[in-house]
């Protein structure tokens, strides 16, 4: 396994050193893929990469959505020769001691999608607790399967070849709803699932580019849309071809 780290980054100047500071200890390279952030933020990017070799930024002329940058960044580790990405967000969220447990898994397994299985303190907002359960719900049904702890979390191990494979053979979408879509098409396409418990954390003042209403249109259409096409898999489950490998292993 040749793995790299991964953030997808749109203005958050604020926390990024903080978050590529705590990885440092983890000895990866790291990608960071920033999706059009404003000007303050490109400098301290750009002043990130000068000062730590380990770090490269590659810049999208145009904020595309967290589902296009992050889709840049599997194509650009891929292109490099990595063969794993463990990909964090950039609001300082996750806690970086837990990447070790990660690289771990990604280890024992490399051709599995490693999760993070988020354990939330007093300072996550009620509404995405709830919308979280929600989301959990929904990819059961789509997969057919508990093998999801969390569709949502931004932590966790990425095996680049099928997930390459799959966004250069699939449409998937830009925004936030690409992290679950994601994970229900990878199980479809028979890749194991792993998942880790790690610590999140809500900052207070910290700066979400999750909208209520846009964003949960997106997701509730990619969820009616995952149900559409488990429809042509179910004559196979209910005659007992299904195995193990998932819903829709070929």
């Amino acid at each position: 396994m040749k793995p790299c780290l991964l953030i997808p980054n749109f203005d958050h100047g604020a926390e990024i050193v903080g978050v590529i500071d705590s990885l440092e200890f983890v000895g990866l390279p790291c990608l960071i893929v920033d999706d059009g952030s404003g000007p303050e933020t490109r400098a301290i990017l750009d002043e990130l990469a000068r000062s730590r070799t380990w770090v490269d930024v590659h810049r999208r002329p145009h904020n595309g959505g967290r589902g296009a940058a992050l889709k840049t960044g599997y194509r650009i580790a891929r292109e490099r020769g990595f063969t794993n990405a463990l990909q964090l967000d950039a609001d300082g969220q996750h806690d970086a001691a837990d990447a070790p447990r990660f690289l771990a898994e990604m280890e024992r397994e490399p051709e599995a999608l490693v999760l993070g299985a988020p354990q939330f303190d007093e300072t996550a907002p009620k509404s995405r607790l709830y919308g979280r359960q929600l989301s959990r719900g929904m990819v059961w049904l789509i997969t057919l399967s508990f093998d999801v702890t969390d569709p949502l979390c931004g932590f966790r191990g990425i095996p680049l070849a099928a997930t390459v494979d799959l966004i250069d053979s699939v449409a998937t979408g830009d925004h936030m709803e690409f992290d679950p879509q994601l994970v229900i098409r990878l199980h479809w396409a028979g890749v194991p699932v792993r998942n880790v418990p790690t610590r999140v954390v809500y900052r207070s003042g910290g700066l979400s580019h999750f909208d209520g209403l846009r964003d949960n249109t997106r997701l509730t259409a990619m969820y009616t849309r995952s149900l559409v096409g488990l429809l042509p898999r179910l004559p196979k489950i209910l005659a007992g071809g299904w195995s193990r490998k998932g819903v829709g292993a070929r």
